[in-house]
């Protein structure tokens, strides 16, 4: 790598080297991943400025007090159906254009991050001001790089060589153009109505289920009750007991679920509002109220195994254009996918990678929370997708690349969420091979069907059910599953669009299920279904701080020939 472009990597994350610092920096054994390890210690913590921070040669010898030297030989992690090894893959040197660069020099100080033992490192005494004795530094050698670079005209290894390859791809389903929603009470009703008919035709079919009654058609002679009801109000009574106000399209009816019996209060504990199951209760004197027996989820069947001959790479959350975007670590990541980086079996997995899919916040966005416009390198949401064509555009050009939203992206906020537009994502529209899709979507990849789903309600799920944590997001998604609903409560942290129809229903069971959002790699197989969260590529952010998440970034699943591996690129 070019010494023009170590000082644009340190410069658009907003950092200025003193020359000593750049001497440290360049005459490491691998300066590449040096500098990358400078630079993660450094954004551990969000900068207090958007302007560049001046470090010194003492800021670099303390603050790598635990950074050892890169090793060329070292590997990155492999995992292949857990619980197993894991090695890491042998790098390859590549020079890859970098993002869009700061420049500016006001006089500012920022905080270093937590060290690797959680301890913070005191930044004020080694951060100097640039205004100390600016001819010290090399800000008019930064200015000199970045000029280069944009003369350059880039080459995508896409554009370089097409693709022959024949693509079994369908998409299933795509709310893209067919949401509608006026805002009026008429479309709230239908949209709940929507609901409830598709997934009481699910249960309805259990055999639990088949002769159920309408909460209108109780009569006195039925002393047990067979009901399809959606969730209305949860309570707790003064002894412990959940009591659930339930609802259909006839009436309501309050159903008491004991403490006493511990495998149906648990199922009681993880109800929500909004959902809908079947229940079977004993009628008491009063018509209004029943005693709860058993509640039945809509629930998957098992599916069966497919043959597949290739493999499928998830990612999600990668969020280019933030300043905790791990640039080297995705770099990293398209040298293996195009079989240039890893030992001979890790290539020899890229090799038979056909489909990546993206399932949401491929780019960090603007104003997505208040004061994000400190934590970013690049301020504008078009330039954002057009860095991150720039990345995409280098990936080979036989990979077929699926990419839905999420709520960073330009999509409306509300779900489900249309596909990304053209109009902001211009740049990646013309890459080849490029799909785009809505938040949630299913598609067909060669007989395999995936469920993509950015992730949003599990933030509802967690702060509802007492048991669910943003670190085991597989046992998440297995809830959904059960529920056969993405996103059922209404009215929360999740903004859900009133449409006339209910398109986060799980009409259709799919063989793999992609979720991102948490920030946590987790896989599991439920009933035959792969559930993969695919993690991030981006540091700890400030709400994960708060809320003691630690995210597991530059972690890619991949599942290959229907088995599950993982590899690690930081």
């Amino acid at each position: 790598m070019s010494t023009n472009k170590i000082l644009l990597k340190f410069a658009k994350k907003g950092i200025n080297l003193s020359p000593e610092a750049f001497d440290k920096v360049i005459s490491a054994e691998n300066p590449l991943d040096f500098a990358s390890s400078i630079i993660v210690k450094l954004k551990g913590d969000k900068f207090s400025s958007k302007d560049l921070v001046s470090v010194s040669g003492e800021t670099i010898d303390e603050i790598t007090g635990n950074v050892k030297k890169t090793d060329n030989t070292s590997q990155k992690t492999l995992i292949n159906d857990p619980p197993v090894e894991t090695e890491k893959p042998k790098e390859v040197k590549t020079e890859h254009t970098p993002q869009k660069t700061i420049t500016s020099n006001d006089d500012k100080l920022v905080k270093t991050p937590e060290a690797e033992e959680k301890k913070e490192i005191s930044s004020i005494d080694n951060l100097k001001k640039e205004s100390d004795k600016p001819e010290k530094y090399v800000n008019q050698e930064i200015i000199e790089a970045s000029e280069t670079v944009k003369d350059e005209k880039i080459q995508f290894k896409r554009n370089l060589q097409k693709s022959n390859v024949e693509y079994d791809f369908e998409i299933i389903q795509d709310t893209s153009k067919k949401s509608y929603t006026s805002g009026e009470l008429e479309n709230l009703i239908s949209y709940f109505k929507s609901r409830y008919e598709k997934l009481e035709d699910i249960l309805s079919k259990r055999p639990e289920l088949r002769n159920y009654t309408k909460i209108a058609d109780i009569d006195d002679s039925q002393e047990s009750l067979s009901l399809i009801l959606m969730v209305r109000e949860i309570r707790t009574s003064k002894n412990g007991h959940k009591i659930v106000e339930f609802e259909d399209d006839t009436g309501t009816i309050s159903i008491l679920f004991s403490q006493n019996k511990e495998d149906l209060f648990a199922e009681a504990e993880k109800l929500v509002r909004d959902e809908v199951v079947g229940v079977i209760a004993n009628k008491s004197n009063d018509s209004n109220f029943a005693f709860g027996q058993e509640i039945i989820n809509p629930g998957v069947l098992r599916v069966p195994d497919k043959e597949m001959d290739f493999g499928i790479v998830f990612l999600s959350d990668v969020h280019i254009g933030s300043l905790t975007f791990l640039e080297d670590a995705f770099n990293r990541f398209i040298d293996w996918i195009n079989c240039e980086y890893g030992d001979e079996n890790q290539r020899r997995v890229a090799e038979d990678v056909k489909y990546l899919i993206i399932g949401g916040d491929i780019v960090d966005g603007i104003g997505v929370y208040p004061n994000q416009d400190q934590e970013l390198v690049i301020k504008d949401i078009t330039e954002q997708y057009n860095e991150a064509a720039r990345f995409l555009g280098n990936i080979r050009s036989d990979i077929k690349i699926i990419i839905a939203p999420g709520n960073h992206d330009a999509s409306r906020v509300a779900e489900p969420q249309p596909a990304v537009p053209e109009e902001y994502a211009k740049a990646l529209y013309e890459l080849d091979n490029v799909e785009f899709i809505s938040n949630p979507g299913v598609v067909s990849l060669d007989g395999i069907n995936v469920l993509i789903y950015h992730g949003r309600s599990f933030d509802d799920l967690v702060m509802a059910v007492k048991e669910f944590t943003y670190e085991k997001s597989d046992f998440l998604m297995e809830e959904l599953l059960k529920k056969r609903h993405l996103a059922p409560i209404y009215g929360e942290r999740t903004p859900l669009a009133s449409e006339l129809e209910d398109y986060l229903v799980i009409d259709e069971v799919p063989d793999i299920f992609h979720t991102g959002h948490i920030h946590v790699n987790s896989y599991r197989r439920f009933n035959g279904i792969h559930l993969i969260n695919s993690g991030t590529f981006q540091t700890q952010t400030s709400f994960q701080k708060i809320h003691n998440i630690e995210p597991t970034p530059a972690e890619v699943p991949v599942i290959h020939k229907g088995q599950y591996k993982h590899f690690k690129f930081l």
